[in-house]
Order: C-alpha cells, then structure tokens, then sequence
C-alpha cells in the first residue's frame, strides 16, 4: 500500500494570514461619517424648505388676519366714536332748550310786564281825570271801579270772569249814569288801542224778546272776537225781561264766553234821587227789588225764553258783582258826554 500523508498547515502562518485579512478588510469608519454631514445638511435643508412655506404661510395667515381685523377695530372705533358724539349732542339739546325756554320766557314775561305797566298807567291816569270832572261822586266808586278793571288789565293774572260792573242811579242822575258809565268804558278801552261797544235797551225795549236776545249775542260775540275789551249796556232794565237771560253766557262766574272783558250796565231807578246816606249794600238790594218788579211783573210770556223767579235770581247772582251808585252832577253838557 500507498501511504497517504497528511500536512498540517503552520498555525503561526494562519494566524498571519488572518491577521493580514483582518487588516485589509477592515472597514473605513470615517468615510460614512463624511458621508452623513452631507446628509445632514441636507436633511436640515429638506426641512427648512418644508418648514418655510408653513411659516411663510403662517405669516401671511397672521398678516391677513391682522388686515381684516384692523378694519372692524377702525370700524368698532368709528361707531363708539359716532355714539358719543350723538348722546353728546343729546346732552347738549336737553340743556340748551329750557335755557332757551326759559330765556325766552324771559324775555316775552318782560316785555308783556312792560306792556301792562304802560296799559295800567295810562288807565289810571284816565280814572284820575275822571275822578277831577265827576267830582260829586262817592270816592268808594273809584277805588271799587278801579280794582276791579285793573285785574282785567293784567295779561299774566288768570280771569276766569270778566268784570262786570252794574251802575245805578236815580230819575235826576240820569245824564251823570250816561256819561260816567261811557267814560269809565272808554278809558278801560283807549288804554288798551281798544273801542267799546255800546248798546241801548231803550231803543230795544218794544222788540221781540228772542229776537232782541239774538241780536244782543250777535253784538257781543262779534265785538269782543274783533277785539274789542268792553261793553256798555244802557238802560238794562228796559231790555225785553226774556232778552236778559243771554248775559248767562257773557257774566258767568266760570264758563262765561270772553274773560278778559268787561261788561259795564246802568240801571236807572223810578225814584227821583238816590240817598247820599245809603250803603252800597242798600243800593244793591234797592236794584234787585227794582228788576224783580220790572222784569217778573212784565207781560213777556212764560216760556223757555221768558223770565222766572228762578232765572231771575241766577241772572241776578252774576251781574250784580260790583253795584255802584251814581250821584247826579253840574257842569256836564247837555248834548254828549265830556
């Protein structure tokens, strides 16, 4: 046989060949860390050019957001600004108008207290020219007389009646009665660029009581709406009795027709003379007594127009607010009054 031989290879050599296999394969450490700072900064660089438009777009969201906030602040600005402006405004009205008012007031109270007081002087500067020419009569008849129209005279006192004065006298005073009550009109009249309207119950006396009724209205509504301060009534005890009830309307205490008038009415009494020695109250009741026989004893009819007791004494209670007595006088002309 063949002998077969084996070699055992040199382990000392092995482990060099391994040791020369180890070097050589070994791998490059710092080639892949170069390679990974590109990589890097590429990577950093995806990531900021994907990270841009976001925040560019986030800008421009906040921009835009900025914008269209901006106008609804400057609109909410304006509309707080036109708000105050207009309770400003508000303010100043509600401030302004009663001083203006009031102010106004001011000056119209002044000029109107002007007015009166030159009315009133000229009213009692008349009265005492008067009082000189009608020398015989009670001095009472003045002050009373006086009083009672200078109310009238005053445009800020508040009339609920007009001033009705009632004048009385005997056979003998009839010219003073005619006179004197004229007089004592025109002066209440002229001192307000007035006339006075005049009516005669004489000349009525033979007339239809409704027709004289209608007709006296007719006079005393249409003057005083013309304007016209105050009437005289001449011989109201010769007015047909039912004609009489009209002066309701004109001397009622609270409802009459025309306030700021007044009415002046003479009756002239059957006797001769009156007493220097009666009273006022006297006199009153001798004119009442007189109007009751005269009217109450006529023969106007009964009916709705006509005169009863009962009307009688609710004409009486308002035409005989001021009775005063007149005393005859010399001197007065025999034709018109001074």
């Amino acid at each position: 046989g063949s002998t077969t031989v084996y070699f055992e290879e040199n382990p000392v050599r092995e482990n060099a060949k391994a040791h020369n296999s180890n070097k050589t394969e070994k791998p490059n450490v710092s080639a892949p860390l170069k390679e990974t700072k590109p990589d890097f900064l590429e990577k950093n660089q995806e990531c900021y050019s994907t990270s841009a438009p976001q925040s560019r777009s986030k800008s421009q969201y906040q921009s835009s957001t900025e914008k269209q906030s901006q106008p609804l602040a400057n609109n909410h600005g304006e509309s707080q600004n036109g708000f105050h402006k207009m309770w400003t405004l508000l303010l100043v009205l509600l401030i302004c108008v009663p001083l203006l008012y009031i102010l106004w007031s001011g000056i119209q109270g002044g000029m109107s207290s002007r007015k009166d007081a030159e009315i009133l002087k000229e009213f009692r500067a008349r009265m005492e020219k008067l009082k000189n020419t009608y020398q015989s009569q009670d001095p009472r008849l003045w002050r009373k007389a006086r009083v009672s129209l200078e109310k009238r005279l005053n445009s800020s006192h508040v009339n609920l009646e007009p001033a009705i004065l009632l004048l009385t006298a005997g056979q003998e005073a009839e010219k003073a009665l005619r006179c004197l009550s004229n007089e004592i009109a025109n002066a209440f009249a002229s001192s307000q660029n007035a006339t006075t309207i005049s009516i005669d119950g004489v000349g009525k006396a033979v007339l239809d009581s409704d027709a004289v009724k209608l007709e006296v209205d007719t006079e005393l509504s249409s003057g005083f709406s013309e304007g016209k301060k105050v009437a005289v009534v001449h011989r109201f005890e010769s007015l047909p009795a039912g004609s009489t009830l009209i002066f309701y309307k004109y001397c009622d205490h609270e409802n009459a027709a025309f306030k700021n008038v007044a009415l002046l009415l003479t009756v002239l009494l059957d006797e001769e003379s009156l007493r220097k020695s009666l009273t006022f109250q006297e006199v009153e009741e001798k004119v009442r007594d007189f109007l009751w026989a005269k009217f109450t004893s006529s023969d106007v009819p009964s009916s709705y127009n006509g005169m009863d007791t009962d009307k009688l004494s609710g004409l009486w209670s308002r035409i005989s607010h001021l009775v005063l007595p007149v005393w005859p006088e010399k001197g007065l002309p025999l034709e018109g009054c001074t």
